[in-house]
């Protein structure tokens, strides 16, 4: 008797010309009759069409509508139980998706990666991300995400989705993007499947909608923590009716929360008040993190509210940045304020 694929990859690209073909290649090298592929181009104003279609691969293109859209589109088109939305900028290592297929089975909700991180150029900028351990569970996951709203996880490009849990992106017209409650719910849903090794490429270019690669503003932590109110309150509405007997935090006492906010206000060229910071200090320490982290950040954090205003962004600017940072360039981020 004849079966179907057992994961399929979604490619979505927008203006992505110079980058699409390394994907769609990425995909084919694999050589896994067990892997279906689907490329849609959401309405792209460069060359990228042409592109794709001299991959000669199964393609769609569509008026623009943005990524979730997209990778509806894409998911509307495939059969297998798995899928992996692959962002036209990045790549799969070769042997991914071997690697992924032994990981799959239905108890499995999601299978998550590392990425590791290139330029445009395709030459390595920083170590493989984010950190992950090598496990297999569910509740250290639940309960994570109970306590403070979130957990370590890839972005999109590195992680694979069981079906059903890609089907909660239709109730999603609140969000462009598509790593935001899937990533939440699948937890809820089945085992996660985490893997330490980087099984593809993440290129930061800055272009990226995370805004890595380039220098953070205001509007970025701004728009950031609305799509954080607008994911929790989501997965509450979700968890109201799939376990009634959960109680997940409060949006605004999350560490994630306060740091969007303390940040915002610091590129805004604003102080926050005492008691707000007293109270992101406290969500350092009721994050569900090892004492050296909390310490680590207690004291990153003091320093920024210690620091000038054009100094606090800078140190900020380095935390968020991207790359093999070493402590001289901490260091200089430190005392940028004396060099103006």
């Amino acid at each position: 008797m004849a079966t179907g694929p057992t994961i399929a990859v979604v490619i979505t690209c927008f203006n992505y010309e110079a980058y699409v073909g390394r994907a769609i290649q990425s995909v084919i090298s694999q050589n896994i009759a067990d892997c279906e592929l689907v490329v849609v181009d959401d309405g792209s104003t460069d060359g990228s069409w042409d592109v794709i279609q001299r991959a000669g691969v199964r393609a769609f293109r569509i008026a623009n509508s943005g990524q979730r859209s997209a990778c509806l589109y894409g998911l509307s088109h495939t059969r297998a139980p798995f899928v992996l939305f692959l962002d036209a900028d990045d790549e799969l290592l070769p042997g991914a998706i071997e690697q992924i297929l032994k990981r799959l089975d239905p108890g499995v909700a999601k299978v998550q990666f590392c990425l590791t991180c290139v330029d445009a150029s395709g030459h390595v900028i920083a170590d493989p991300y984010p950190a992950l351990e090598a496990f297999r569970g569910q509740d250290k996951i639940v309960n994570e995400i109970l306590r403070s709203g979130v957990y370590q996880t890839p972005p999109t490009s590195g992680n694979v989705f069981r079906r059903d849990v890609c089907e909660v992106l239709h109730q999603c017209d609140y969000d462009r993007a598509v790593d935001g409650v899937i990533l939440l719910i699948a937890p809820f849903l089945g085992d996660v499947v985490s893997l330490s090794e980087s099984l593809g490429l993440y290129r930061v270019h800055g272009r990226n909608d995370s805004g890595l690669g380039r220098k953070p503003q205001a509007m970025t932590f701004d728009r950031d923590l609305r799509r954080f109110q607008l994911r929790l309150a989501h997965l509450r509405r979700l968890l109201r009716e799939m376990r009634p007997d959960v109680v997940l935090v409060e949006t605004e006492k999350t560490y994630y929360f306060r740091l969007m906010e303390f940040s915002a206000a610091i590129f805004r060229g604003v102080r926050c008040g005492f008691r707000s910071f007293l109270m992101l200090l406290r969500t350092v320490f009721t994050e569900p993190r090892p004492v050296k982290w909390k310490v680590s950040n207690a004291l990153f954090l003091l320093a920024l509210s210690l620091a000038p205003i054009r100094q606090a962004q800078a140190l900020l600017a380095f935390r968020f940045s991207v790359g093999r940072r070493s402590v001289y360039q901490f260091l200089r981020a430190a005392n940028v304020s004396k060099q103006e």
